[in-house]
């Protein structure tokens, strides 16, 4: 089922959501199992077993949800190899945020570089992989002293308490 879309059909992300079909019942518990499986990445055989559909019509569903709607990546376990994960919070002034994310971004132990809004003294999260604190304070000197870098906090996830599913199921019913 193709879902329509008001608007410029001459804008190209008109074109796109038009081609973009409405999430059927059978998709919807296909995410359910794909985003909590009960023991590592299902196959499709064992998918199909347990929605009570065919295998082909699985294959095709769960490559269509893995194209479009799904994101999947293997992370490191850091801690056993010896590495934190730490979080910066900056403030920048100046209206150069961006400038300031692509410098972060080539610094080989910066991750990921995001803007953000909410807090008015966060500008940018930056997610960073070091050894030890030595590591951590000389890349907080270095970026406390980058141009229109007004402050920089850190913040390190120490225990996991618990872990819920990525996307509730209520949000899936939704879609």
């Amino acid at each position: 089922m193709i879902s329509e879309v008001s608007g410029d059909m001459n804008d190209p992300k008109h074109f796109m959501l038009s081609k973009i079909r409405k999430l059927s019942d059978i998709d919807k518990k296909i995410l359910k199992v794909l985003l909590n499986p009960p023991n590592g990445r299902p196959s499709s055989h064992a998918m199909a077993a347990k929605l009570g559909i065919p295998r082909t019509t699985v294959q095709r569903r769960r490559n269509y949800l893995e194209k479009h709607f799904l994101e999947f990546a293997y992370a490191l376990k850091l801690k056993d190899l010896g590495f934190r994960r730490v979080d910066l919070l900056i403030y920048t002034g100046g209206g150069n945020t961006t400038a300031i994310a692509e410098k972060l971004l080539d610094r080989d132990e910066v991750v990921y570089v995001g803007r953000s809004i909410g807090e008015h003294t966060i500008d940018l999260r930056a997610e960073v992989i070091v050894k030890d604190n030595s590591q951590l304070l000389d890349l907080l000197e270095e970026v406390k002293s980058m141009t229109n870098v007004k402050d920089v906090i850190w913040s390190e996830i120490v225990e996991i308490v618990g872990r819920k599913r990525s996307i509730p199921t209520s949000i899936i019913d939704r879609l």
